[in-house]
Formats: structure tokens, sequence, C-alpha cells
């Protein structure tokens, strides 16, 4: 298994980045474009993709978003966009994390660190509660005996709240918890992964019973104990 996947048009950038993360220990494939990327995570396995935003044909948003049909492996998406938009548009997508270039070094390191960290901690329990059944072992999630297909950091975000059942967490809290203390992305990404999660758990996701809104705090899973 190679460790990572850097999709990059740039050659001369690519080059560097791969060069540098070699040089931190990691094994590296570099990518000019969306296909052929899409191709090696078809044939090959890697524990995280490191994907540029402005590609050639495909751009990292479509590419992203089809990675996620496929995999729920970590992506950490690179962009010159700094902007809120482009940043919610890659989370909304599927993204893990979002990196603003030009990025330093250690930044990177840090991040990819961190979504590397999250994946490989190890996992001994089933969770069930409200209809929902996780399985941290085999990263699965059921609802009513149906299979939901999650993203890592939504899969992450279910898990913490299910350890807490009944109990109101904050966003901080939340968000320490799944991104770690060590990531760089901004804490209201917890907003946004909530509601993809209630728009795949929830019947009627405009009024949530299963992820319930405490008021000024963050969320609650389940009823109060």
């Amino acid at each position: 298994m190679t460790d990572l996947l850097i999709v990059e048009d740039d050659p001369e950038l690519g080059t560097l980045v791969r060069d540098f993360l070699i040089q931190a220990g990691y094994t590296v494939t570099l990518c000019p474009d969306a296909e052929e990327g899409l191709k090696r995570l078809r044939e090959e396995q890697f524990r995280l993709v490191l994907l540029d935003v402005m590609l050639p044909g495909r751009n990292g948003f479509e590419t992203c978003a089809a990675i996620r049909a496929e995999d729920d492996i970590p992506v950490l998406m690179m962009s010159a966009h700094s902007d809120e938009q482009s940043m919610l548009l890659g989370f909304e997508t599927g993204a893990d994390d979002y990196i603003e270039k030009p990025f330093s070094v250690p930044v990177l390191t840090a991040k990819i660190r961190a979504l590397l960290k999250r994946r490989s901690e190890p996992d001994s329990a089933v969770l069930s509660a409200c209809g929902i059944t996780l399985d941290t072992v085999s990263h699965r999630v059921m609802k009513n005996g149906k299979e939901i297909r999650l993203g890592a950091k939504e899969f992450d975000l279910l898990r913490c709240l299910m350890e807490h059942p009944g109990q109101a967490m904050s966003k901080d809290a939340l968000f320490d918890d799944v991104w770690g203390l060590d990531c760089f992305t901004e804490p209201a990404t917890v907003s946004v992964h909530i509601r993809w999660l209630r728009e795949k758990l929830e019947d009627d996701p405009t009024h949530p019973k299963i992820i319930v809104t405490v008021y000024k705090l963050g969320y609650r899973f389940g009823e109060t104990l």
C-alpha cells in the first residue's frame, strides 16, 4: 500500500511536494490529472489523497465527489482559493480537510498526520441506539438493518456523538475529537458535517430526532438520559 496519492497538474509544485513528503517518510505517487488519479485509486491502495482543485478537465470538486462515490479514503484538498464558499464546496463534495496555496510543508504534513492518525486509531466496539448501529471495526453504519454510506469524517463525528448518548456536546468538543487539536480546518465544518449526517440518517432532516441541536452549545445524539 502506498501512503499518499497526489493529484496536481503543476509539475513543478507536484514534484516539490512529492519530494518533501518522501523526505518526511511517506511513500508517494504523483498524478497530473483527475482521470489518471481515479484510475490509480481503482487499481491500487492508498491511505490518503492530496487533491488539487484547479485540474484540467474534471476539477478537484468533481473528482472528490467521484472518489466519495466509491471510497471513503481521506481527501485533503489544495487550492489557491481561500474564500469560504470554495472551502464549503470542498467539504460538501466530501473532502476531509482543505489547505490554501501557497502552504508551508510543516502545515501540510501536520494535516496529513492528523488525517492518517484518525484513520489508524484502533477501534473495538459496536455502538447502537435510535435504530443506528455503528461498527467501529468494519467502519459500517446501519439504520434499521440497512447500510448507510458515510464519509470518513461523517463516520468519526457520528461515532463521537454515539459514544455520549443523550449528552450535549459542544461544537468545539466535537471538532477537537474528530479533526484533532493539530488540525487547521475551521470549526464551522462541524455544522456542515452534521447537516450531511442528518440528510443520511434522519427520516425528516428538517425536524431531526436522532441528532438534535442544543441551543447555543452544539448537538446531542438521541433523547436526554
